[in-house]
């Protein structure tokens, strides 16, 4: 029973977070409107309205060019803080690590209320311009990288660092040729989670979006609310073909760092 009971744990757990994300895959390759409704026969009818409709085209590439860009914004501001904060004194080191994890405790939509009454209301920034939007999701993403990258460094060697100025390497060519190739791995991984964490936000983008811009979640909230049936049966389309993007990603993630510790171990042996 020692034995049995963690993998059946572990089995219960895994189908209350896989099972429903399975049933909408299956059901959005089908003719039906309702998730739990008799399936009558397959179809990719709701693929076809994803493609085809060009509001639903232009809402995914908005939200997509919107993820990358504060997510490489993000990725930036993060990595830079990373190396900052763990290269300072320990006062230095403590402040920062406690103020990066205060966006990341903090609710969604406390940060995005703030972000709105400090970018909107006090200092006047016109939402048209997507700049609260862009800051939102910035604030939202950045905390997430610095914590993703934190934990390379502290893996690294530190000698390294040192060695390359004793070589001669400004502080600069030691930082890129040395520290930041060390950090590939949790600088990546910070990315694609900064990359989520904007798709799948709500709250701050309701409180700094445009009036006329939609994202992934906003639209699929108004959507659903609405009621119009070919748009959300389409979004079961979308969220299975989401889901397939990020297993596809994690796979190769997951590869590509089995390959690069198969060949770091090699070279260590050697």
């Amino acid at each position: 029973m020692k034995k049995i009971a963690p993998v059946l744990w572990l089995c219960i757990v895994l189908c209350f977070i896989y099972v429903p994300i399975l049933m909408l895959a299956v059901y959005s390759f089908t003719d039906a409107t309702i998730v739990g409704a008799g399936i009558n026969g397959f179809s990719f009818k709701n693929y076809i309205n994803l493609f085809a409709n060009e509001e639903l085209r232009d809402m995914i590439v908005d939200t997509v060019v919107l993820a990358v860009v504060c997510a490489t914004i993000a990725t930036v501001l993060g990595t830079l803080g990373a190396i900052g904060g763990f290269y300072s004194k320990k006062t230095g080191k403590t402040l920062l690590r406690a103020a990066n994890q205060i966006p990341v405790v903090n609710a969604d939509i406390v940060t995005g209320f703030s972000i709105c009454v400090l970018l909107i209301v006090l200092l006047g920034v016109d939402k048209e311009t997507y700049i609260p939007l862009g800051v939102g999701h910035v604030v939202l993403c950045a905390p997430f990288v610095y914590l993703s990258v934190l934990p390379k460094l502290k893996q690294m060697d530190n000698n390294l660092y040192e060695a390359a100025l004793d070589l001669g390497a400004t502080p600069a060519q030691a930082l890129f040729k040395v520290v930041l190739p060390q950090l590939v791995p949790g600088i990546l991984s910070g990315f694609m989670l900064a990359i989520t964490l904007s798709l799948d936000d709500y709250f701050i983008t309701t409180y700094t979006k445009p009036s006329t811009f939609d994202t992934i979640s906003t639209y699929v909230f108004n959507a659903t609310k609405g009621g119009q049936t070919e748009i959300k049966t389409a979004l079961w389309a979308l969220s299975t073909v989401i889901f397939l993007i990020v297993i596809a990603v994690v796979v190769i993630m997951n590869v590509t760092s089995a390959k690069r510790a198969r060949r770091q171990e090699k070279h260590e042996s050697i």
